[in-house]
């Protein structure tokens, strides 16, 4: 079924479902009767977004058949879990591995594997472990490529002919990261902890260290649904063409959710449906030209409440 958030609406232009409200992007494009639609190639990028692979909270949920399990009790704070910011299973690391062995016979523009130019990681655990799993050790922040070169996959003919590539730069972004609060596995390690067990990743433009933003509410669709599109116009600003995102399921529905409603109907279903532990999920990004150039500013916490304190005069 496909999913409809709130904050859609009509184009009073063209009839086309906006994603958010005023934000300028549109589905149909084209003429409607054509099933076609055309963009010029260099506002294009291709973007493949992988969900994490199993984790032991998924493992909780599918044992207990709810989700109640991963919301701390009365008295008790969702960081002192076992869940919290919950870890890659055994069988979660073989699905990462599994997947960077199928990238490494995908064939990709001239080559035989799937190469990227980047890799944009939520900062929760299992999607660090995740990326580390699937493409391997990234190259060092600040390193040039020309001085990080290695081995192409093993078995391709680029390995037989010597080939070298260099591992592309893993970049965290809090944007990506899961739709926050209520669930304990959704909240996150300080960054000093987990930056120390992933040295090469680059956590320069995450603003804080402690999670500012899990708490005991669920963020809303509404939120999660913009921060989603948000994350499209910064990947849009980005220079790289072919980008591998490392993220989360209730992330994707909303990002997903929000578009594909000129497309055929299964199309539109494998686009929108709830993405499997692993899942690679490729698309193309077009920008309309209209979000080039804005300013992308970093994703802040909601505002905290007004305080009720009264001073004395």
């Amino acid at each position: 079924m496909a999913t409809n958030f709130l904050g859609m609406k009509k184009s009073s232009s063209s009839g086309g479902l906006h994603a958010m409200e005023g934000d300028g992007f549109e589905y149909s494009l084209g003429p409607p009767e054509s099933g076609f639609s055309m963009f010029l190639a260099d506002r294009t990028k291709k973007v493949h977004f992988i969900r994490h692979a199993e984790g032991y909270h998924n493992v909780a949920t599918k044992e207990t058949g709810s989700n109640e399990c991963l919301v701390p009790k009365p008295g008790e704070k969702a960081a002192d879990l076992d869940l919290y910011d919950a870890r890659l299973t055994a069988k979660g690391i073989a699905q990462a591995e599994a997947l960077r062995a199928h990238l490494a016979t995908r064939p990709s523009g001239s080559r035989s594997f799937t190469a990227f130019d980047l890799v944009v990681v939520s900062p929760l655990t299992r999607t660090c472990e995740t990326a580390l799993h699937v493409f391997g050790e990234p190259r060092s922040p600040g390193k040039p490529a020309f001085l990080d070169q290695v081995d192409a996959p093993v078995n391709s003919p680029e390995y037989a002919a010597g080939v070298k590539i260099s591992p592309p730069r893993f970049l965290v972004r809090e944007e990506c990261r899961e739709r926050w609060g209520h669930y304990c596995c959704d909240g996150r390690r300080p960054i000093r902890e987990i930056a120390k067990e992933f040295p090469n990743f680059d956590f320069s433009e995450v603003i804080h260290d402690e999670d500012v933003f899990y708490s005991d509410e669920r963020e809303s669709d509404e939120h999660c649904c913009d921060r989603a599109v948000k994350f499209l116009e910064w990947l849009n600003s980005r220079p790289e063409k072919c980008i591998a995102v490392v993220t989360h399921s209730s992330f994707l529905r909303h990002l997903f959710g929000q578009f594909g409603e000129s497309l055929h109907n299964d199309d539109r279903d494998h686009l929108q449906r709830l993405a499997g532990n692993c899942e690679l999920r490729s698309i193309v990004l077009c920008s309309h030209g209209n979000k080039d150039g804005k300013q992308i500013d970093p994703l802040m916490p909601p505002p905290a409440a007004p305080s009720t304190i009264r001073m004395s005069s």
